[in-house]
């Protein structure tokens, strides 16, 4: 069976296109909707059977852009105000993260873009465009579930008597595993099979989400404000450094069971790792950490505090709490190490390590 190709789209647009802008209506269009992601279609060469390996979108577009750009950097590519290295860093650009061209390079090697709520100038060295770059969306982009809903529930199994096995925030994002449950029977067909991070594997915790209460789209990353990397006052210096350091690995990869600082780490790796820049030790795993250290409430948290995420008493992931209500984590394999609102999920415990009263 022939795979059906990924069609891009140049529409004029940033960001993501949202495949069902109106979830309400999605089960009119449910077989096109189905087949979005992961009905991954290829030849097996020895008996003709299909397998799951490439992507097919059964002719549903590709977000693009008028005059795409993509970050081609490590970590991150610095968006100024203004052409020039002594202008003032409004944003960042993370790795492969995609922009819209507002204006060409004139010969003074800046280019004026656009990503997310973030416009300014990224040095142009630093950005692929055309077809080159057109062509690589394909491959660095993912698809995307986003709850359109407060308290979306995640379960562990695609049906509405299936465990609760986490609660998603409204305009939280969640990666994509399959579009639909194999299984198409009418039940199944109502549900999307997501990642939630984790340290507990590579693909992190899965589940599934009723498709009526996300939006789905195919999306790369864009760039984040400086405002969001900002924190509150009144907080100790060490807290400020330790934070500082934090962000300086913004874009930073991940993965699974890995714990060195700019190269790769999970959740748990970063966090400590992080710690102990600061004279630190402590444990390794997400569980243990929240086993140790003080555990404080909501209300106390301070930039540096330890969040942790899971399902009841089992805690899966780590972050760091930033300040005005946000956190630094080892998200997944797609964002590597990124800023989350605290309660992106639901949180079960908060630790302290640092005393400085």
């Amino acid at each position: 069976m022939e795979s059906k190709l990924l069609k891009f789209s140049l529409v004029c647009m940033t960001g993501a296109l949202v495949l069902t802008a109106n979830p309400k209506t999605a089960y009119a269009y449910e077989e096109g909707v189905a087949g979005f992601t992961y009905d991954k279609i290829s030849n097996n060469s020895e008996n003709g059977s299909s397998s799951i390996t490439t992507l097919a979108s059964y002719d549903i577009p590709v977000p693009g852009f008028a005059d795409i750009g993509i970050a081609d950097v490590e970590t991150n590519l610095l968006v100024r105000s203004g052409p020039g290295e002594d202008k003032k860093i409004v944003g960042k650009l993370p790795k492969n993260g995609g922009c819209d061209i507002i204006e060409e390079d004139n010969g003074n090697g800046w280019t004026k873009v656009s990503s997310g709520k973030v416009s300014g100038y990224v040095k142009t060295k630093y950005l692929i465009t055309g077809t080159k770059a057109s062509k690589l969306a394909l491959k660095v982009g993912d698809y995307i579930a986003t709850a359109n809903s407060n308290g979306l529930r995640v379960r562990k199994e695609p049906s509405v008597n299936a465990e609760v096995i986490d609660q998603v925030a409204k305009g939280e994002e969640l990666i994509v595993l399959e579009g639909v449950v194999p299984n198409y029977d009418e039940e199944h067909k109502k549900w999307v099979k997501v990642s939630l991070d984790s340290d507990e594997s590579e693909e992190g915790a899965v589940g599934y989400v009723a498709k009526e209460y996300v939006d789905l789209s195919y999306q790369l990353k864009k760039a984040l404000s400086i405002e969001e990397l900002n924190f509150g006052s009144e907080v100790s210096s060490v807290r400020i450094r330790l934070v500082s350091k934090a962000k300086e690995y913004l874009g930073g990869r991940y993965r699974w069971g890995q714990n060195v600082l700019g190269v790769a780490v999970d959740c748990s790796g970063f966090t400590q790792q992080i710690y102990k820049k600061f004279g630190y030790s402590i444990p390794r795993t997400s569980r243990s950490q929240g086993s140790s250290g003080t555990r404080i409430s909501s209300s106390q948290l301070k930039p540096g505090d330890l969040v942790f995420y899971g399902n009841g008493d089992h805690i899966n992931h780590v972050a760091i709490f930033i300040g005005n209500g946000k956190i630094i984590h080892a998200s997944n394999r797609r964002d590597g190490i990124k800023i989350s609102n605290l309660y992106y999920r639901q949180p079960v415990k908060f630790v302290r390590y640092i005393n400085d009263r």
